[in-house]
């Protein structure tokens, strides 16, 4: 049973494919031929970690879920974005009406801001993103996991 187990265990993607298309197959051990039932093994597929991994029929696909340090500051600069045109929108500003952006320091977002400035400005249509160490009359932006005060001037 070791050595069928071993077999089994060895068997390629495309084998394992042609298993579950005929519902059996042979394997040679020791000088016997072994045929294998569909019925007698369960066949399922594991989850790599940091993967997501799905199948149907002959086709599976794997995803690399993996969040790096730099699609971590990506995703908070577009979900920064995001939460400055709802400001804007809010506050009543045209879209096409250019600001002045006032951004609270933040540990969690500095880095962010940052590496994404000239991104953030294109797309709020900021002519200056300013990072201060105080901030009055702004706006708190709530985060999953943190604020963000944030003040817009329309110039």
């Amino acid at each position: 049973m070791k050595l069928l187990a071993a077999s089994i265990k060895a068997m390629t993607m495309q084998e394992i494919t042609q298993f579950e298309a005929t519902g059996h197959f042979a394997i040679h051990i020791q000088g016997q031929d072994c045929v294998i039932e569909l019925s007698d093994v369960e066949i399922i597929s594991e989850d790599i970690p940091g993967w997501q991994v799905t199948n149907e029929g002959r086709l599976t696909i794997a995803l690399d879920i993996t969040v790096t340090e730099a699609l971590r500051k990506e995703g908070l600069a577009r979900e920064l974005v995001n939460r400055i045109q709802n400001l804007r929108k809010s506050s009543g500003l045209d879209i096409t009406d250019k600001i002045r952006l006032t951004i609270l320091t933040s540990a969690e977002m500095n880095d962010a801001i940052q590496a994404y400035q000239a991104y953030i400005s294109n797309q709020v249509l900021a002519t200056s993103i300013e990072m201060v160490h105080q901030l009055d009359n702004g706006t708190v932006l709530d985060f999953e996991d943190f604020n963000l005060t944030v003040r817009i001037e329309k110039i």
